[in-house]
């Protein structure tokens, strides 16, 4: 019988937690690195069946999946480099965070650098859910096949025919279509609640616009706790488009930076966007 492999996932968020669960349930084992995590963290790696290891055992693993927020990556990289230089044996080193290709490479020229293997990973979905619901997982580089074996654990990882940085082109770009709507959704109903206007937008857009208003109904209320994260992702897209695409997501990198300050805070803006979007669910 195979020896089931041993995968490090650096951090336990609910992305991370939700993927260990995965690969824990269909017989992988998965240690990760508590130290300076808070008490929900360390919670969510027992309820994942994820086991503490030091810093310095990260190297035993297998696989390094770095799952963590866009504006650490690099220095997550570059924080395991002396790891990864003095361990006798590699792992294979996966960058599945939302960068820019060009991060994504200065990435795996730390990581190389150390005498590890790199690929690029981009995840597009939620976490993997006990319903069944799986993200699916693009991967790029030389050695993307290889990351692609954990589809034996539960995971949809779809390797392409590509260089390390095509599945981090892919993630901004679907990041940046998704995302980028819900800045853009935010900003046009905070504008018109500050107008005055709220009750005939709303009105207008549910008599044009009604899969855009449910689109925006069903999910704008979940990205305020996500807002914070997505400061960084968006100026990783507007790095990658260049031009007036990086104009557009630095606007867009502003308006989640005020939600995420408002969520932390008051909720003045968080109240009012899910009192506008309430409307929905009141009785004509």
């Amino acid at each position: 019988m195979a020896k089931p492999p041993l995968i490090a996932i650096i951090a336990p968020g609910e992305m991370g937690a939700g993927v260990a669960r995965r690969l824990t349930e269909r017989g992988a084992r998965v240690i990760t690195t508590l130290a300076g995590r808070s008490a929900a963290s360390a919670q969510r790696a027992a309820n994942a069946g994820m086991t503490d290891a030091a810093e310095g055992d990260l190297a035993a693993a297998d696989m390094i999946l770095s799952i963590v927020p866009p504006g650490q990556a690099l220095a997550l990289a570059q924080q395991l480099a002396a790891v990864l230089a003095a361990a006798t044996t590699k792992p294979l080193y996966v960058d599945c965070n939302a960068v820019a290709p060009a991060t994504v490479l200065a990435i795996a020229a730390v990581i190389e650098a150390a005498g590890a293997r790199f690929a690029d990973a981009g995840i597009i979905g939620n976490p993997p859910h006990s319903s069944g619901y799986t993200p699916v997982i693009y991967a790029s580089g030389a050695h993307a096949a290889a990351f692609a074996a954990l589809n034996d654990h539960g995971l949809d990882i779809r390797a392409m025919d590509g260089p390390v940085g095509q599945a981090s082109a892919l993630k901004m770009c679907y990041a940046g279509l998704t995302k980028g709507l819900h800045a853009v959704g935010v900003s046009v109903m905070l504008g018109a609640i500050e107008a005055g206007i709220a009750e005939p937008f709303f009105a207008e857009m549910a008599a044009s616009q009604p899969q855009l208003l449910a689109y925006f109904t069903g999910r704008t209320p979940g990205i305020f706790p996500k807002a914070y994260r997505w400061v960084a992702e968006m100026e990783e897209i507007g790095a990658f488009l260049g031009g007036g695409g990086q104009q557009i997501y630095d606007g867009a990198a502003r308006q989640f930076d005020r939600l995420a300050s408002d969520h932390a805070g008051a909720q003045i803006d968080e109240a009012a966007i899910r009192a506008f979007l309430g409307r929905a669910a009141q009785p004509d």
